[in-house]
């Protein structure tokens, strides 16, 4: 039996990119864990529980009735009303100019091998994306330590949407080299990027209590298709797929999906790569 680990944002994530992988693992016998970055409830965004929403710069519905269903059902059940919180699991890296800053990153490395060793009954990552992760997931260091620990282990590593941006920014601090340089990725690309409209189902604030409302701001924080071009390299390639309903590349470790549509087909390579051996798919 397999054992996936899946982070969401406690700032909204996508739905069909969690239900679309997770009813493929679910229905071939995989279990789950579910982790946020201080063990706080991730909601569904809005627009992935509406049937009726048109993506703007797609200028098409996204979101079928199946999937907005499913988004909705999984967000009024508890399926994720207790998930693991990252913050209580991996250690923070200690700032550079703390007083005791050569003790504290020896006790930060021996804490992080011991949450390292805890990823050992995983099989594989799953990070579902949406605008959600841009706030606390992207640049969230522990979530690039889970990252790294898979690398490590030389599990298979699944990211959608904007969350390929983790891939990105998981870095070790030591040398700080892509860990994605050479290979193959999609992303969103910036045909599809949002002019205004970017939306969170969620927001906390300072004192990290919920605001108890939803946003919508501007363009996306970043244009994703840049960052994951220089990540690359240029030994790696970036695919947008423009044009193209689907674009999905597994380029061992790394699974990466580029939007909504990609989500079933990335739960299918999971199970094809951990399964069969698969380790190329989509170039």
């Amino acid at each position: 039996m397999k054992k996936i680990l899946i982070i969401l944002s406690e700032w909204g994530y996508w739905g069909e990119e969690l239900v679309g992988p997770y009813d493929v693992l679910i229905d071939a016998g995989y279990t789950f864990d579910f982790a946020t970055a201080y063990g706080r409830k991730p909601p569904a965004l809005p627009p992935s529980m509406d049937e009726t929403y048109v993506d703007p710069p797609l200028a098409k519905c996204v979101t079928d009735a199946h999937y907005a269903k499913r988004t909705t059902d999984v967000d009024k059940s508890d399926l994720l009303a207790k998930p693991i919180n990252l913050s209580e699991w991996f250690p923070a890296m200690p700032y550079f100019n703390s007083p005791n800053f050569g003790h504290d990153l020896e006790a930060y490395y021996n804490k992080r091998e011991q949450a390292w060793k805890d990823l050992e009954q995983y099989d594989a990552l799953l990070l579902p994306g949406g605008s959600g992760p841009m706030v606390d997931m992207v640049n969230n260091e522990r979530v690039h330590d889970v990252i790294l620990g898979f690398l490590a282990q030389g599990k298979l590593i699944a990211a959608e949407c904007y969350c390929v941006t983790c891939l990105a920014f998981a870095r070790d601090w030591s040398d700080r080299k892509s860990i994605i340089w050479g290979k193959h990725v999609t992303g969103h690309a910036r045909e599809y990027d949002y002019k205004d409209g970017t939306g969170f189902a969620q927001m906390y604030g300072y004192d990290g209590k919920p605001m108890n409302t939803s946003a919508n701001f501007g363009p996306p924080f970043y244009p994703l298709e840049y960052i994951l071009r220089d990540a690359v390299g240029p030994d790696g390639q970036y695919h947008g797929g423009v044009g193209h309903t689907l674009s999905t590349i597994l380029d061992y470790p790394f699974l990466t999906g580029r939007s909504t549509q990609d989500s079933k087909l990335v739960g299918e390579l999971i199970i094809k790569a951990l399964e069969h051996g698969l380790k190329r798919y989509g170039w």
